[in-house]
């Protein structure tokens, strides 16, 4: 009778420390800060260059230091981050102006998980080249070349003023991929 009480009793202890109701309590996880995004509105670029693209109107033009006629960055202050612009004028070297946009883009491949190539065709405009969406957590996320092939080569890639972190830019890096398309697609080279 005494090992039936107890036996019992353990029973009913049992039941009630598993009653549903209990909450339970576990780490909790890790969280990014919110980000609010501006409206997408865009002006053109008022440069004295070869070539002219809508820019989005919350991105500042900087030209960096000892930097080459016609290359700026385009930058985002409110992300911390950068498109950086580079041009040079084709004069029978379009070869080493390909070669030299694959390398830099290849070059993240030892942090990537993957490397897209998009192609852009525009005839009417004569702008033709490559986008370049490199995933995982690498210091570009997005790079690109125009080119009419015979006079324009625009170079650009995207970064960011931190340690990469795809789990935390990636909703940045697909806000800004958006912007990058605009100016790929508004892209036209100007008449010497």
């Amino acid at each position: 009778m005494k090992y039936s009480c107890i036996a019992f009793l353990f029973f009913v202890l049992f039941f009630v420390s598993c009653d549903e109701e209990d909450p339970i309590y576990s780490p909790k996880p890790r969280g990014y800060c919110r980000i609010d995004f501006p409206e997408k509105k865009y002006k053109l670029l008022g440069a004295d260059c070869p070539y002219e693209f809508e820019i989005p109107i919350y991105s500042k033009v900087t030209i960096p230091k000892e930097a080459e006629n016609c290359w700026f960055n385009l930058e985002f202050p409110a992300f911390n981050a950068a498109i950086h612009l580079s041009y040079k004028t084709v004069n029978k070297d379009i070869g080493r102006h390909l070669e030299n946009s694959h390398y830099f883009a290849n070059k993240h491949q030892v942090k990537a998980t993957g490397l897209e190539e998009t192609v852009v065709i525009r005839d009417s405009a004569k702008v033709y080249g490559l986008l370049f969406d490199i995933s995982g957590n690498t210091a570009s996320s997005l790079q690109f070349y125009l080119t009419d092939s015979t006079q324009h080569f625009l170079r650009g890639s995207l970064y960011f003023n931190s340690v990469p972190n795809i789990d935390s830019l990636k909703i940045v890096v697909d806000f800004l991929r958006k912007d990058v398309l605009h100016l790929i697609n508004t892209t036209r080279w100007k008449k010497n």
